[in-house]
This record gives structure tokens, C-alpha cells and sequence, in this order.
């Protein structure tokens, strides 16, 4: 359903309220008194299919008798009677509703069809629905309550979204009493139709909301949220408190990596991966989103704490500490600085304790110096109530002074009565405030936190050397062939991870003790030998793995060894003999890598200290595919393994650039292979650098979903590649952008003419900034079709041209823009991208796409005109609006 209707929801200037009635308490009755105290200034219509009046105003006998052109109805009747109601909406084009009512899926079968009814109205009609089983929305800037919580919260800028009725209720509360404003309260209920992921998309276009608080109990459509979250986050910040952290879902995983990739772990990956903060308290939701909200990100954790008492210094930098930070060190210049006029005794170091008779004057001489020290990314002023210094004298040289920053800063007045008109002085100068040490640090290092993630947003991957070669028709055999619900055979596992290119050891089976020996002298000694069942998946625990055996007496000793101590760990499990793989001695390093396929996120890569001690050290971080070298290098800085990976006493580093290329080619195997939902590498053993795979196991369960539409982020769309021949007998490469093209975008636009670029942009540029290349580069492919023509002709990638389709948040429209070098005008180029694109529109349903054009850009008119597009001119600018539809 369309995206744009959720503007008639939080906009609306006719309000109808379904379910008022005489009888006094009702919450129909609330939310008519909600809306005309809050002095909404749309029209309010009662509704109720029994009563001629209410309170004075006019009331319809029949829910039928509801006016067309009514924005938003809201509905507050039992459960039983909404489906007849939004039936009406729908007949009477309402722009959408919000469904208080409760009584759906939460109570039982019966809710759940009344439920599916109501969606199966909505969808069918187009009209958008927040809830059921909710408090309302309120929008506190345009005076719009219509929520039945009794008092409206002050205007501000930041929006709150809550499944749970409670937590909107309490915050509510809260909000009151802290005097926190709201740009939108939306309590979202169900979540029916109107889910997370929709109101990021609207609330992302919103000027009025500068920064998103999200509390999540549960998300429904998880590929839509990804993809509104990555989109929104680069613009404003989210911050996200997820309820239920629950190790239960990793009990119940059947191998190592299915033990340590649990529920909440996960969807600590999937916000990293979305740009998104998670917070764990209500407290650090509101301080992390008061700060972001208010302050610039910083460049980095590089914190200094100015204080005027020792103890709450310290409780700061202890702060810092807990969470593996400290305090800036200051360098000799900003020593020598303060030198110059504090007293003797300061701390002479940071926290910068200017003592308990520090003036106002003295706070300020100090903020101009920090200010203009290029070491620090942020200031946290702490103020506690001494006889010698006004707290409001220094707040309001705090207020002052902070135009001249350009990092954040931040204040914790500390005490009561006193410093209550200080506090409003800081408020209103746009600085967060808090009531001690530890709430600061905790905001400013979530907001060094989403700095993070957005620099690894705006961040180019390096380019893959040479082309990665995959042997998918020899993978899909052994796992369309592989039994279900079960692993697989070492030995086609590890057949399966070579295909697409993973280092693995030489692997081979014997299934009696004589070819044991055989195939040990093939592999030649030394050689370990390991169980070989698919009904005993760690090998180890059932003294099914035996190393370095010398001769054939080793082999065969080990052989009776093995079988005997598999059969007294489980006398019914199918033993078909042994593997033997070369023994490798004394590695440098042993690492984990795998993946587990999340029921709600798809494939998920755990990489990590591998080995036998792998659940007990618990050092692992995970991803989402597809996967880059970026993502790669990222996911394994996260790890403490990382850190003895670049070398540790007399041991060589590993070639990180291959563990890089190993998780890359993992990705890729999970992208075409919906159907594994276990993969387990441990060990990986590093040795001179090199890694290799000595053990695998795969678990294949068969997955409705084909490849691609598995996966929470869309990957690259190699379906979409193709070649053309220009008016010149040029062969030119099409194909879609990647995030690796950037070093390729701005060679491209050193090549326009100042004419090419101001048809493109409508006005004068220079270069392509970091965020501009990010934008053109790291594509959605879920949101957006981009296509590049690179010269295949050419010793070096060439880029010749690009043309995209911008979707709208409903995937039903569209905006293009189309870009050639000017050395390739006239050969064909925009026209066959930009034809490439709409087909590729037209088939992911696409109702029509649209772009404006400059009256001076005659080629882009004709090309539209060409192209059947409809032409249309602005009276006003002169401007062109192209626009073409797709018959459907």
C-alpha cells in the first residue's frame, strides 16, 4: 500500500472518531476531548452508529454516514464490529485510521481471523492502518492528540515509536515531568499494517524529526525495516531500544556456531549493519537521542572533562573506562595553555579539575581552549554547586561560549533547588544536560558509537583482485543431493566450501581399518584421523579425533581407538568409518568461521576464536551477507582474535586480505544456497600467514524462499548485467553499480563539462564529496536500480555513463536521472541504460516512473520523448516533467 497516505495519518485536516458514545468514561469519548482540548484546528467529527448528539456536536446514526474527504478516522468500538468499519473507510476513500481497539491476534484464534479480515479490507482498498491494540498517535506541533492519553507532551524534535501501550504511557509521564517534546508519539500497537520500517521511511522525510527512538518488542517485516533503517540513519539518527535479550534461542542451536549466534545477538548485527544505536535502558534511550538530537557527531571518542571537584571527574573517566575509553590525553600546547592562568594546584592532566573556586571566567578561558585543540572530539562540562561558583553564571557562559565549538558539547550540573535555573539556561541554549557523570559518558559514547557507523556507511571497500570464480553447479549438486534436516559428510562439505574457492585440507574417507591405512600413505604421514557419522556432530567430545600418527600401526591403533570411545558416547549412532586429513602441526592461530540461518534475518556469519575453547572464550562478532572487504575487515576488528591476528611475539600475522576474501566468498555461497541453514569451519588454522579449513560441517533444511529473497539486505543483481555494442561498434559493459565504484565515479566526473553537470544536478559543482559518492555508490537494490557502462574496450575500468531509478518508499514510482561523458554523447549510451532501467522497474512492479529535466537539456527531451515518456512544462520555472506509466 502506498507510502504517501501515511501523510492524510499524521497530517490530517478532517479527524473522524468512531465510537463515541453517551456513555461517560468511554474511550471514544476521551479521544473527542483529547482532540478538542489540544485545540487540533482540522475538523473533528463524532461517529457512533447508535447516538444523534454528543456533547454538543453532531453525531451520524450510522458509521455509513461518514463524509468523504475525511483524512483520518480513529476507531475505538469492540473488535468484532472494525471490519465493517474500515469496509465504510475504504467505500469513502478515508485516508487511513488508527484502530485503538484491542481484541485481535493477542487474545486468541478468533482475534487472529478479525485481524487478518481487517487487513485483507485495507490492503484491497489502499487505506493505511497504525494498530490495532494501541493508545493513538500525537503530534504535539500541529496540536493533533488523537491518542487517548490524557495530557499532550511539549513540541520538539525528536519521534517516539512504541509497541507497547505501557512504555508510551510511562514515557508520557516522563516526558511531562522532564519537560522532553515530541515531534511525533506514535504508539504503534499490532503493528497490522503501519509497521517500523514504514514510519522510519516517513518520519526519514520529515523535517520535524531531527532524531528516531524506536522501543521494538518484535519487528514483522524484517527486509522492509533493514532497508528504511540504512536508508534513514545516514540523514538522522535512530536509536533503538530492543526489548527480550534472551540466550535461549542459542541453547537450542545444534552446532558450535548455532550455540553462539542467539537471537539478540543478532539483532545487535543487524542494527550495526543498519546504522542504528542500541541502547539498553529507557534512561539512555532519551539522553542518547538528547544529545544526537542537539549536538554535532564527534569524530571520534577523544572526550575532555572539565570539572570543578575532583570526585565527579573521576566518576566520569571511570565511566569512560568501563566501556574501554579514557580520557583524552592533552598535548603540550593545551598544557602550556592552562598553565599559563590556573592556579598551581589544577590536576594538570585530564579530567581538567580547575577547582572548587573556579569562576565563570575561568570555565570560559578554558572552553576557548579546548575548543581550538585539534586532540579532543567532545567537552563534558561538570558543574557541582561550591560556594565559590554560581552555576548560573557558568551556564550562561557555557551558553555563550559554545558558538564558537565544532565538536559536542555537553553538561552535568549536579545537585537540586540550586542549579534548577541553570538548568533551564543550558535548555535553552541547545545543551544536554544531565544529573551525573555517568549518564553523560553513556550518551556521548553511543554518539561515538553511530559516528562510527555512519563513517563505515560513508567508507569505500576495497576492490576485489581479479574476478572471485565460483563452481556453483557442482555445489548445488551435493546440496540438493545432502539429507535434510541432517549435516552432511565432512567430505561434501568440504567439497562444497572448495567449489567456491575456501581453503580447505585435503580430505578423504576409509570405511575399515585396512583402507585406513591405504589412503593415510596417499596422504602421506603424518595424518590425523576424526570420526566419521553423521549422528555425532562434535567429534572432539566423543574422543572421535586422533593426530599426528606416524605409520600404519598409528593408524590402525587409532582406528579401534575411535570406534570403540563412538560407540560408549552413543551405541545407536551410524559410524561410516573415519576421515584423514594431513596433520597440521603447531598452527599460529585457530579461528572460527560459519554461519547460521536466522528464522527472521537470514544467513548470519560468525567469525571468532575457534577451537575447542570456542563457546567458553565467546569471542566472536557476526554479519549479515552480501559481505565486502569493508564489512569483512569490520566484522573481525570486532573480535579480540583480531588484535593476536596481526601478530603476536614471534608468531607472523595472517594474511589478512585472504580471511577477508574467505568471508566474501562465504557470503556469496550463503547468498546462492538458501537451503543451508548450518556451516561450521572450526578450527581454521592460520599458520605462516596462511589459512586453511581442516574441519566442516554443513546442515542443509530446504527453504521455501529462492535465492535472494532470503536474505534481509538484496544483493548485488547479477541477473541484471548485460552487454551492448554502440553506433560505433563499441562492446560497453552494463552492469549494476557497486559500492566499489567510487575511485570510478570521480574519474567519471572529472571528465564532464560544467554544461553535463549543471543539466545533472541543476547548478555548479565541483566534486564528489564522501557523502555524495556514498549516495551514488551504495546502492539499496531493494529501493534503487543504477546501471554504469564501463568500457570493456579499455586496459583500465573506463566509466562511460550511468543512468538510475530512485523508488519512492511504496516501490510503486520512481524518480531517473541519466548522466553520459561528454566524449560519448550521441552513441546510444542514455538511451540503452535508461531503457535497461525501466524495464527493470516494469518488472519489479513499478506503476510509473518520473524525473524533471531543464528546458535548456534538449538531447534529455528528445531521449524521453523517444522513450514514451509524457512531457510536461512548469508554467512557473519552465522546468520539464517527465513522466511515463507502465501498463499493468
Amino acid at each position: 500500500m502506498a507510502q504517501y497516505n501515511l501523510n492524510r495519518i499524521f497530517r490530517p485536516q478532517h479527524v473522524a472518531v468512531v465510537g463515541a458514545s453517551e456513555k461517560a468514561g468511554s474511550i471514544g469519548n476521551a479521544l473527542m476531548k483529547n482532540l478538542v482540548d489540544g485545540r487540533f484546528s482540522g475538523t473533528v467529527l463524532p461517529v457512533n452508529p447508535k447516538y444523534q448528539s454528543i456533547h454538543g456536536h453532531a453525531c451520524y446514526r450510522s458509521v455509513s454516514a461518514l463524509e468523504t474527504g475525511v483524512d483520518l478516522a480513529i476507531i475505538a468500538t469492540p473488535m468484532q464490529g472494525v471490519p465493517d468499519i474500515v469496509s465504510e473507510c475504504v467505500k469513502k476513500k478515508v485516508g487511513g485510521a488508527v484502530i485503538i481497539s484491542a481484541g485481535g491476534s493477542e487474545v486468541g484464534e478468533q482475534g487472529r481471523k478479525i485481524e487478518e479480515k481487517i487487513q485483507g479490507i485495507a490492503h484491497d482498498g489502499g487505506l493505511r492502518i497504525v494498530g490495532p491494540n494501541c493508545i493513538g498517535i500525537i503530534r504535539p506541533g500541529v496540536n493533533l492528540n488523537a491518542s487517548f492519553a490524557s495530557e499532550m507532551p511539549n513540541a520538539g524534535n525528536m519521534a517516539f515509536v512504541s509497541q507497547s501501550g505501557a512504555i508510551c504511557t510511562a514515557i508520557l509521564d516522563m516526558a511531562l515531568k522532564e519537560r522532553i517534546g515530541f515531534s511525533h508519539f506514535v504508539s504503534i500497537g499490532s503493528m497490522l499494517d503501519v509497521d517500523f520500517g514504514d514510519m522510519i521511511d516517513f518520519l526519514g522525510n520529515d523535517s520535524s524529526a531531527k532524531s528516531i527512538l524506536l522501543y521494538i518488542e518484535s519487528l514483522t517485516n524484517f527486509r522492509k525495516f533493514m532497508s528504511a533503517s540504512r536508508s534513514v540513519s545516514r540523514i538522522k539518527p535512530i536509536i533503538v531500544l530492543k526489548s527480550g535479550r534472551s540466550p535461549a534461542g542459542a541453547r537450542a542451536a545444534a552446532s558450535h556456531t548455532g550455540a553462539m549466534a542467539g537471537e539478540d545477538a543478532v539483532y545487535d548485527a543487524v542494527f550495526k549493519r543498519a546504522g542504528i544505536v542500541r541502547v539498553d535502558t529507557i534512561e539512555e534511550l532519551f539522553d542518547c537521542a538528547e544529545l544526537m538530537a542537539k549536538q554535532p557527531r564527534p569524530h571520534g571518542p577523544r572526550l575532555a572533562i572539565l570539572t570543578n571537584g575532583g570526585g565527579p571527574g573521576v566518576m566520569a573517566a571511570d565511566t569512560l573506562a568501563r566501556y574501554g575509553q579514557e580520557p583524552a590525553p592533552l598535548d603540550p600546547k593545551t598544557l602550556q595553555a592552562l598553565d599559563a592562568f590556573l592556579p598551581d594546584f589544577w590536576s594538570r592532566g585530564n579530567p581538567i579539575d580547575i577547582l572548587g573556586d573556579a569562576s565563570a571566567e575561568r570555565f570560559d578561558r578554558v572552553l576557548a581552549i579546548c575548543f581550538n585543540s585539534k586532540n579532543l572530539d567532545g567537552v563534558l562540562v561538570i558543574l557541582a554547586p561550591q560556594a565559590l561558583t554560581d552555576p548560573l553564571s557558568v551556564a550562561k557562559t557555557l551558553a555563550a561560549a559554545i558558538q564558537k565549538r565544532r565538536f559536542p558539547v555537553f553538561a552535568c550540573w549536579m545537585g537540586g533547588k540550586r542549579i534548577a535555573e541553570a538548568v533551564d539556561v543550558l535548555n535553552a541554549a541547545g545543551i544536554p544536560t544531565y544529573d551525573t557523570p555517568e549518564r553523560a559518558v553513556r550518551a556521548f559514547l553511543y554518539m561515538v558509537s553511530y559516528a562510527r557507523n555512519i563513517e563505515m556507511l560513508l567508507e569505500v571497500p576495497a576492490k576485489i583482485a581479479g574476478n572471485m570464480a565460483f563452481d556453483q553447479e557442482k555445489a548445488f549438486r551435493l546440496v540438493t543431493g545432502a539429507p535434510n534436516q541432517r549435516f552432511m559428510s565432512e567430505s561434501d562439505a568440504s567439497e562444497i566450501l572448495t567449489a567456491y574457492g575456501l581453503p580447505m585440507i585435503r580430505t578423504k574417507t576409509a570405511k575399515n581399518e585396512a583402507q585406513a591405512m591405504q589412503v593415510a600413505r596417499e596422504l602421506g604421514y603424518p595424518v590425523v584421523m576424526k570420526l566419521h557419522s553423521p549422528d555425532i556432530t562434535h567429534k572432539t567430545d566423543a574422543g572421535g579425533v586422533r593426530v599426528d600418527l606416524r605409520g600404519d600401526a598409528d593408524v590402525g591403533a587409532a582406528y579401534r581407538q575411535i570406534l570403540t570411545s563412538a560407540r560408549q558416547y552413543n551405541a545407536d549412532a551410524r559410524i561410516e568409518g573415519v576421515i584423514l586429513q594431513p596433520y597440521f602441526s603447531n598452527p599460529d592461530y585457530e579461528i572460527l568461521l560459519g554461519a547460521k540461518r536466522d528464522p527472521n534475518f537470514g544467513p548470519v556469519i560468525v567469525f571468532g576464536m575457534g577451537g575447542i575453547y570456542t563457546e567458553v572464550l565467546k569471542d566472536r562478532s557476526l554479519g549479515l551477507p552480501p559481505m565486502n572487504r569493508l564489512l569483512a575487515r569490520r566484522m573481525m576488528q570486532e573480535t579480540k582474535a583480531y588484535s593476536l591476528l596481526q601478530g603476536y611475539r614471534n608468531r607472523p600475522g595472517a594474511d589478512m586480505e585472504r580471511l577477508e576474501e574467505m568471508i566474501i566468498r562465504l557470503s556469496q555461497l550463503l547468498i546462492d544456497f538458501p537451503d543451508i541453514a548450518e556451516l561450521d569451519m572450526n578450527p581454521v588454522l592460520i599458520k605462516d600467514g596462511n589459512p586453511v579449513a581442516v574441519d566442516a560441517r554443513i546442515l542443509v533444511s530446504p527453504l521455501a524462499a529462492p535465492s535472494s529473497l532470503h536474505l534481509v539486505i538484496s544483493p548485488y543483481p547479477e541477473e541484471d548485467e548485460s552487454h551492448i555494442i554502440d553506433v560505433d561498434g563499441h562492446c560497453i559493459f552494463v552492469r549494476p553499480v557497486k559500492p566499489e565504484d567510487a575511485p570510478l565515479f570521480t574519474a567519471f566526473f572529472k571528465t564532464l563539462s560544467p554544461t553535463s553537470i549543471y543539466y545533472r544536478f541543476f547548478g555548479a559543482l565541483k566534486e564528489l564529496n564522501p557523502e555524495m559518492l556514498a549516495r551514488f555508490t551504495q546502492i539499496d537494490y531493494d529501493r534503487e536500480i543504477a546501471l554504469v557502462a564501463i568500457d570493456e574496450e579499455s586496459e583500465i575500468d573506463n566509466m562511460l555513463g550511468v543512468a538510475r531509478i530512485i523508488g519512492d518508499a511504496d516501490s510503486k514510482t520512481g524518480e531517473f536521472a541519466v548522466l553520459v561523458g561528454d566524449a560519448w554523447h550521441g552513441k546510444g549510451i542514455g538511451s540503452n541504460l535508461l531503457e535497461k532501467c525501466l524495464s527493470i522497474a516494469e518488472k519489479q512492479g513499478f506503476e510509473s516512473v518520473h524525473g524533471i529535466v531543464l528546458h535548456e537539456n534538449r538531447n534529455m527531451l528528445s531521449l524521453g520523448k523517444k522513450l514514451g515518456f509524457e512531457i510536461k512544462r512548469d508554467p512557473d520555472s519552465g522546468d520539464n516533467e517527465l513522466v511515463i506509466h507502465f501498463k499493468r
